[in-house]
């Protein structure tokens, strides 16, 4: 098994791995997340150009987008701490960046928000950007790893959490589409996240957190990322 020291930027990890779950109650993440749509559907783009991280930050949702009822969450400082991988062989070649779902493109964006109706209920959305054979073999490398291993453990510094993953139906939507339902285990507790992805030409959208929450901003979020030339 491989273990790496890296920076953790995910809003799950350092949630669950340092601060504790906060119960059933599903909770905000960012990737990483199963592949389903294991190929590009006939007669995709695959034409796009990469947009710097400056540009993909104008396009993450605000406020404004998502209503009176969502405040952004402050990103937290970036961890620096050893990962293990226990359970998940494929994984653990890749290393615990891809164990954090960390996704290693040069442009990118993320921001998080949390639901006022309830304290626990978070949506996440990460933008990625990169020559568009690069991203979509990249991310099928990271999320046909995770699909493989229905459970495993990731112990981040000294704690452990456990993981299981279901996969759901990719929406029909872009080049590319996946979704699973990730469970995370620590301290007896559990948390439930929901994650999406879209990859169309240069740009990957992720939504994660909340079921309820990515169904209902995904297509927002992605009219966003990709504004009509």
């Amino acid at each position: 098994m491989r273990t790496r020291t890296i920076a953790i930027g995910l809003t799950v990890f350092p949630a669950l791995a340092i601060s504790g779950c906060s119960g059933s109650s599903p909770a905000g993440a960012a990737s990483p997340l199963g592949e389903l749509s294991g190929q590009p559907k006939p007669g995709a783009s695959k034409a796009g150009t990469p947009v710097s991280s400056a540009v993909l930050t104008e396009r993450l949702l605000t406020e404004a987008d998502l209503g009176k009822d969502y405040s952004r969450k402050p990103e937290s400082a970036a961890r620096h701490d050893d990962v293990t991988v226990i359970g998940c062989p494929a994984l653990e070649q890749l290393g615990g960046d891809a164990a954090v779902g960390s996704l290693d493109f040069p442009n990118k964006a993320k921001a998080t928000f949390v639901y006022s109706g309830s304290t626990s209920s978070e949506v996440a959305e990460e933008l990625y950007s990169d020559a568009a054979p690069k991203l979509a073999d990249g991310t099928k490398q990271i999320f046909d790893a995770m699909t493989g291993c229905p459970a495993y453990q990731v112990v981040i510094g000294s704690r452990p959490v456990k993981i299981t993953t279901q996969k759901l139906a990719a929406p029909a939507l872009g080049d590319q589409a996946w979704s699973q339902l990730l469970t995370f285990t620590a301290g007896g507790q559990d948390s439930i996240v929901k994650q999406t992805a879209v990859r169309t030409g240069a740009v990957l959208l992720i939504v994660s957190g909340s079921p309820a929450l990515v169904d209902s901003h995904m297509e927002k979020a992605l009219a966003k990322a990709l504004p009509a030339s």
